[in-house]
Formats: C-alpha cells, structure tokens, sequence
C-alpha cells in the first residue's frame, strides 16, 4: 500500500494559506527550495499542477483550487492530532476562536467566555460578534454559537436550548391599530424587518394550520436589539426572540400577541467544523459552554 505525502499536502496548504511559496517556508521554518519540491512532488504525484506560477502572482489551478480546502484539512487534523496528544496531560493552552451574534454575545456568551477564562488561564480567546452568518471554516472559527432553526449542515452542530420567538409591541400600538387575532392580520399592521434574512418570511403553525406572512414597515436592521427603541415608542410590531424582549414585556413597555402559534424551531445551537479531532482547549471550551447553557436556558 502506498502511503500519502502527508508532508507535500501539508506544505501545500501552507502555500495557499500564505499565497507565497517564500511566506509559506517562513512560517514553516524551511527553505523555499523545500516547500517548492514538496509540492511538486505532490503535482507530480497527483498528475497535475496546483499553481499558476508567475513572476508577480501565484494564483491556484482549478484542480488546486479543488483540492485547496481538503488539503487545509489534513493539516487541521494533524496539528490537532498532535496538540491533543500533547494536551492529554496538561492543561489547556492556546488559542480560541469563537463567533457569536451580537446582543445574545454581548448578554450571555462574553461573561460565560471571562468565567471560562478564570478557569482556564493558559487559555486565550478571541471573540468576534456579528449577527451576519460567518463561514466558520473559511473564517478559522473553532466554535461558533447560531440562534436558528438550523437545518441539514456539513458543520458538527450541538443544540444546546430552546429559543422563543414572540410577536411583540408597544401595548400603545396595539391599542391604536388592533391586536391581531390571526397571523394573517399582520399584513395590515407595521412589522420592522430583519435584514441578515434576505426576504424573510414570518412562519404560524397551529394544529395543522401552517400562516406565512411577509413582514413590511418603517424599519429595517441587521441586528433585534437596535428594534427595541422603535418597539417601545409605538411605531411598529417585530419578531424577536424572548431574551430580548421578555424583560420589556415582564415591565410592561410591551406586550406579546398570537402566543398560541408557535414558529419556526429556533434554538441555540453550538456548532464546531467538521472533524473529530479537536485541541484540549477547545473541547474545554464546548464542554464549558454546552454546560452552562443547558442549565442556564430554561426549557419552553
């Protein structure tokens, strides 16, 4: 049985990570000439060329760029590999990366990241909010949190709780335009739309009963929270899931309709690249984050 060139798909994945044959051996720590023969070798062996190479640019073939991802792979699992056998007896050391959207990140994910990091002092993260979706693979990310109904996926994809969504506004807007007794009447009625849902539709099941509505009003944004004011002042209905609102429904600055209708699944979900292999650090993180929000969401 002929073995694969672990090496030469490593080098190679380094080189289009780098898109330099010069930086790729600088990060490595060999010379250019070694990361140079490592992927011909690889070319040679695949029966194929990997790079357009010219004297100012370096760009990849179709067949690189086919093979680009899976080789960013081998080396991902490797260094994995190695970094869990070395963490095995040892405390978890290193870098994190961890995306989550925005007013859920702001509320609960940063102070559950400064409790992990009194646990776990060798340990650093970085943090990156945003409530566009972010291609974890692409973007490096080692652990993501995604508050969606999430449907088939190649990502590792953990659920962690419920999440509520409510139809809300101010108890003065209701009391101007009518309560809705159906999903059907928000067609008559101000609903702020939420942009990072590129023609969304609001989704009513009851029994076998199922409502789509499209929302339309005076307000549209990337991002729940920045509805809030508007919510409060009476100038239109939103969509909103329950942390954000369910303090300002328990005050009385607003006020849920059609709770007998459930939406769309929505849940908190912790989701992780493919693969099994996974740095101590890492596993620390997920198993700390799984924890806590399981105890901490209640069930709905």
């Amino acid at each position: 049985m002929r073995l694969p060139d672990f090496e030469a798909w490593a080098m190679f994945a380094c080189v289009v990570e780098h898109r330099s044959f010069s930086a790729a051996a600088q990060s490595i720590g060999v010379s250019k000439a070694t990361v140079s023969k490592a992927v011909a070798r690889l070319e040679l062996s695949l029966g194929t060329t990997l790079f357009h190479r010219t004297s100012r640019r370096l760009t990849l073939t179709d067949a690189g760029q086919s093979l680009a991802e899976r080789a960013a792979r081998i080396l991902a699992e490797t260094q994995a590999a190695e970094e869990q056998a070395r963490d095995a007896a040892a405390a978890p050391t290193g870098l994190v990366k961890v995306a989550a959207p925005m007013s859920f990140g702001l509320a609960h994910i940063a102070p559950a990241i400064a409790d992990f990091l009194k646990l776990h002092p060798g340990v650093e993260i970085d943090l990156t909010l945003s409530d566009a979706k972010v291609d974890i693979v692409a973007e490096g990310i080692d652990v993501a949190l995604r508050i969606a109904d999430l449907h088939d996926s190649t990502l590792r994809a953990r659920r962690l709780a419920p999440v509520a969504i409510r139809i809300v506004a101010a108890p003065s807007y209701w009391d101007a335009r009518g309560r809705p007794a159906h999903p059907a009447d928000l067609g008559d009625h101000d609903c702020f739309g939420y942009t990072n849902l590129p023609n969304a539709i609001w989704h009513f099941r009851r029994g076998t009963e199922e409502v789509s509505v499209r929302p339309a009003g005076p307000l549209a944004t990337n991002n729940g929270e920045a509805m809030l004011p508007a919510l409060c002042a009476g100038l239109g209905v939103a969509r909103l899931p329950d942390f954000l609102v369910d303090a300002d429904i328990a005050a009385g600055k607003l006020e849920a309709v059609l709770a007998d209708w459930a939406g769309d699944g929505v849940a908190l979900h912790l989701l992780t690249p493919p693969g099994t292999l996974r740095p101590a650090r890492v596993e620390s993180l997920i198993e700390y984050l799984s924890d806590r929000f399981r105890r901490s969401c209640n069930p709905r």
